[in-house]
């Protein structure tokens, strides 16, 4: 998990997506333009909430989110995920 100097706003959280699998259980590698985008990641900063939604994750937590949730950036040559509270589905 590395320092990121992103913060999300409001109620948004800034998830590291898991790395996909590039072979199937029986050894067959599977093409990029295959592969099943993730559902998972960890979390890496969260913003401060509201008074009325406060944050319920926190930095380290593993989490589930909808498959066309958030938004996807790139920043420093990794990916990321920026996507609000309400999209995360549950805490692994």
């Amino acid at each position: 998990m590395a320092e990121v100097k992103i913060k999300p706003l409001g109620t948004r959280v800034l998830v590291e997506p898991s790395i996909s699998e590039e072979k199937t259980a029986s050894g067959i590698i599977i093409p990029d333009s295959a592969r099943e985008k993730q559902q998972s990641g960890i979390v890496l900063a969260v913003g401060a909430g509201t008074k009325d939604n406060p944050m319920e994750v926190k930095v380290g937590d593993k989490v589930l989110y909808g498959k066309f949730s958030g938004t996807e950036l790139q920043y420093e040559g990794n990916d990321y995920l920026i996507i609000e509270q309400a999209d995360i589905l549950a805490i692994v």
